[in-house]
């Protein structure tokens, strides 16, 4: 009996990992830059060109699928018509380089290197090119879109300035934590000491000592923080303007100020009318149903037996709707 109920569990967990569109491994080399690729596309079609979707990845070390996260995404994508681009992060699962290493410029090179190479393959429509982007994407959209010409944008809870970004960060994590007025005031201040170090460039070893020791952090994360503290997305936004941009904003986020980021992009880009806004009020940063949190026992057995359950209502739904939407709009092609 417990073998046949543990062959039942296997089988409901393929059948919830077989997911409805072709996919294969790919190695792009273009422009200096060596990038180990996953390549969607919907099932049939003969290798006709199919609009592509270009995935730009929020922070941390994440390999090409976000370890299969992003795969039901990819799959509303491909019933929607539209093949998958994404990429794992320099020095990922055997990538080369260091992600670490990176500047916001550096990773839109790195994405304006992988359209190009995109636009060369049989089977994706070279006008019909757009970018997914999450979190501290934000800081990099904008940015592929002054040196490459987008057909659209979706953007999940972009994020708009980085120290405004991280003070929302610590004091949501600290009010979730319920932690008393003292210990906020200490954070605060730590906190504040880390800008003063960052303002003058201080190294890792200035910032151990300053700190009493280096906590979590490592010399390639202070390297990387020391890169891009100062990014703003306000002065790139314009770069969007016109650009169909489908911008959505969980409720419940605890990483980014999405009331700051909604009020940002409706008075940079309402007025260029590409401009779609939706909220997730019962999503967390990454569209995830918030009652499932961001660790833990739940969200892990619902990612192993319904991952397409893990995203909040209409999340899935309305992005397939707004690619489905672009491909019956014909507009005009751009020019490179």
């Amino acid at each position: 009996m417990a073998l046949l109920a543990g062959s039942g569990i296997v089988a409901v967990v393929l059948w919830q990992h077989s997911y409805d569109m072709d996919e294969r491994r790919v190695t792009i080399r273009r422009d200096g830059h060596t990038l180990h690729a996953v390549l969607t596309a919907p099932r049939g079609g003969g290798g006709k060109p199919r609009p592509l979707v270009v995935v730009i990845h929020g922070d941390g070390p994440v390999d090409a699928t976000h370890e299969d996260g992003y795969k039901p995404l990819w799959e509303a994508y491909a019933r929607a018509g539209y093949a998958t681009l994404s990429w794992s992060k320099p020095g990922v699962g055997g990538a080369p380089g260091d992600w670490l290493g990176q500047s916001m410029a550096d990773r839109a090179a790195e994405a304006v290197a992988a359209i190009g190479w995109a636009r060369s393959q049989e089977g994706v429509d070279p006008d019909r090119i757009g970018l997914w982007g999450a979190s501290q994407a934000g800081w990099v959209l904008p940015k592929i879109v002054e040196r490459t010409p987008v057909d659209f944008v979706i953007a999940v809870a972009p994020a708009v300035n980085w120290l405004r970004q991280g003070r929302h960060h610590l004091l949501a994590e600290l009010r979730k934590r319920g932690a008393s007025p003292a210990t906020v005031d200490e954070e605060i201040a730590r906190s504040d000491l880390t800008r003063r170090l960052l303002a003058r460039g201080a190294s890792f070893e200035e910032y151990t000592r300053a700190m009493g020791g280096p906590g979590e952090m490592t010399a390639g994360r202070w390297g990387f923080i020391t890169r891009n503290h100062t990014a703003d997305v306000t002065a790139d936004l314009p770069a969007l303007r016109g650009v169909p941009l489908l911008l959505m904003l969980p409720g419940q986020d605890v990483h980014v100020d999405t009331a700051e980021t909604g009020t940002v992009y409706r008075r940079e880009l309402a007025a260029g009318g590409g401009l779609t806004v939706r909220h997730y009020p019962d999503a967390a940063h990454t569209l995830v149903r918030a009652e499932l949190g961001e660790s833990g026992p739940a969200l892990t057995l619902t990612a192993l037996l319904a991952p397409r359950s893990l995203f909040a209502k209409d999340a899935l739904g309305d992005q397939e709707r707004f690619l489905r939407g672009l491909r019956e709009t014909e507009r005009p092609v751009r020019g490179d």
